[in-house]
Order: structure tokens, then C-alpha cells, then sequence
């Protein structure tokens, strides 16, 4: 099979479309035909050094793909050769075949593409995992998502609404906010033009968002406290905006805020195989019923995965960019 391989860290040019073995589905696993994958913030760290894949993963970047199992590996029930999925990775769906963990299975939802649906596993079980399972956001309850015409930003955006909470959005053009109101949102902030902090404020009397999305890191922690309503929780998903800050604890305490970060896929397979089974539970009849939907800016061959990520690291798009496997 071909894939992705990075032989050196660098810009886009690192990514290279060569010949590899085929993978071979071990224990509780499944062999998958890649039909498309998507491109992630974290593939783009790992092709620059960063964000090295966990120990036993595929050392080739993709951190979601849609496609038909292949094959199956030893205990592996409830599935079938030629069943159409969507599939959480901790690497390897920058390739033609991949093996999953069963767990990490979704089939395609009702109404959804075979390649379209590889915009979903990645998004969606961030969101879920940790707006919902974590954040515990609940109707009625303002949510502020950063990056809100992102992959994870237009999913957030339509999780939230569906879930009955009010969407505020921080995003950098009238174009992306435009896109952000047609999802659903609510509060639309132009991080460029406009404080988040007082926008928000402004727009719920003073008390803040209860739950915030965040995907900035440190440029953006000691803002987000502000922008915490009392008893508000504040998920951070990435480190766009630096690692370190300071963090001003009697603020924290005064607000009784909670402050939290998780990533997925370093996670233990049942923890994983915990949010994919919640998703399947709650998200994939909101796909169904055309309630929540996988947003896709473009699609373009897997082994052009270099202009992928130059269209993603320029953040012109909205939603997500799609690999077509050949």
C-alpha cells in the first residue's frame, strides 16, 4: 500500500507519498480500506516534531478516516467484512489501510457520505468528550467556542445548539462569522476587531459563558477566566496560543471555576472506546435526523497532503479538509 510518511520534520514538503507494508490487524482489531481521511491542527505538529505518535501507533500521521473493513482481526465480533465505518486513530490514516482497534469503530451515520464521514470521528469525539462528558454543558447555558469555523468549531457550534445551550464564537472574518450563524451561533465575536471578554459579558449581563472550548492554550487563559461566568468550566484543547501562562488563582477560586485540558489520543483504548461508544449513543442519531452535520471545505488526493496542510495552516477554510485515499 502507499501512505504518508514524514522522514524528517519540516513544512508541508516533508510529507511524502511512498510505498509501506501493509498493516496487519492484530488482537480486537480491524484491517480498514481507506476511502478518505482528514487533516487535523495535531497532524500538522506531528509533521513539525512536535507531537510525536503514542508507543504502539502508527508512526504515519491521520487521526481519522472513513472506508470498509478489510478484515478482521482474532476476537474481533459485531462487525463484518465489507461494513462501512468511520474510525478515532492515534495515527496512520494518512494511508490506503490502517488498522483499528474495534473499538474505535463507528459505522457511517444515515445521511452521511462514505468520505464525508471521515470529518467526523476526530471533532466529534472531542467536542463530546469534553464539552459534554466533561464540561457537563447543559441546556440553557451559555458555551464559547474559539476557532469557531474550525473542524472542531462548526461541530461544537452544532452540538451545542442541539443540546438547547445559547453558541457565542470567536472567529477572524465576517465570512467565517456568517458561516458560525448559519450553525446555529448566537454571540458572534471578531477576535480581530473585538474583545471576547466583553462581548460575551455584554451579551449575558455580566455573568460569562458556563462552558468555553478552547484551543489557544496560554495567549488566551488568563482572558477565558475573565470570560468565565460563576461555576464555569474551561476546557483547553490546544496550544495554538503557547504552553505556560500564569493563572491567577483567586480568580479562579472567586468564580468557583473549574479549569481543565485533555487530549484523545494518548488515551488508554477503553477510554477511547468510552467516547466512541457515548457518540454512537447521543451524536449519531443527531446525524441522522440532519440535526448535526460534517461541515467539508475541500477535498483533495491523500498524496497531495501538502497543499492540505498549507490550506489548513493559512486558516482559510471552514471546516474540515479532507485526503481522498486513490
Amino acid at each position: 500500500m502507499h501512505a504518508i510518511t514524514i522522514p524528517e520534520p519540516g513544512g508541508p514538503e516533508a510529507l511524502v507519498w511512498t510505498e509501506v507494508p501493509d498493516p496487519v490487524p492484530g488482537e480486537g482489531e480491524v484491517l480498514v480500506e481507506v476511502a478518505a481521511g482528514a487533516v487535523n491542527r495535531a497532524d500538522i505538529m506531528q509533521r513539525q516534531g512536535h507531537y510525536p505518535p503514542p508507543p504502539g501507533a502508527s508512526s504515519y500521521p491521520g487521526l481519522e478516516c472513513s472506508g470498509r473493513i478489510a478484515a478482521l482481526g482474532p476476537g474481533v465480533s459485531g462487525w463484518s467484512v465489507g461494513d462501512e465505518v468511520c474510525a478515532l486513530l492515534a495515527g496512520g490514516g494518512y494511508a490506503e489501510k490502517v488498522a483499528v482497534p474495534a473499538g474505535q469503530l463507528l459505522p457511517v451515520p444515515e445521511g452521511v457520505g462514505l468520505k464525508e464521514a471521515a470529518a467526523l470521528p476526530e471533532v466529534v469525539c472531542t467536542v463530546w468528550s469534553n464539552v459534554f462528558m466533561t464540561a457537563r454543558l447543559r441546556a440553557g447555558e451559555t458555551f464559547l467556542v474559539h476557532g469557531g469555523s474550525s473542524g472542531i468549531g462548526t461541530m461544537a457550534i452544532q452540538l451545542a445548539k442541539a443540546a438547547g445551550a445559547r453558541v457565542a464564537v470567536t472567529a477572524g472574518s465576517r465570512e467565517k462569522l456568517e458561516r458560525c450563524a448559519e450553525l446555529g451561533a448566537d454571540i458572534l465575536v471578531n477576535y480581530r476587531e473585538q474583545d471576547f471578554v466583553a462581548e460575551v459579558r455584554e451579551a449575558t449581563g455580566g455573568a460569562g459563558a458556563d462552558v468555553i472550548l478552547d484551543n489557544m492554550g496560554a495567549k488566551y487563559l488568563e482572558r477565558n477566566l475573565q470570560a468565565l461566568a460563576f461555576n464555569g468550566r474551561l476546557a483547553i484543547i490546544g496550544m495554538q496560543g503557547g504552553r505556560k501562562a500564569e493563572l491567577d488563582i483567586g480568580a479562579l477560586l472567586a468564580k468557583r471555576a473549574t479549569v481543565g485540558g485533555a487530549g484523545l489520543r494518548a488515551r488508554p483504548l477503553d477510554e477511547k472506546a468510552a467516547v466512541v461508544a457515548a457518540v454512537r449513543e447521543h451524536v449519531w442519531p443527531l446525524v441522522a435526523a440532519g440535526r448535526v452535520r460534517p461541515i467539508v471545505d475541500r477535498e483533495l488526493p491523500m498524496s497531495d497532503a501538502a497543499a492540505a496542510h498549507r490550506v489548513v495552516e493559512e486558516s482559510g477554510h471552514i471546516g474540515k479538509v479532507l485526503l481522498l485515499a486513490p
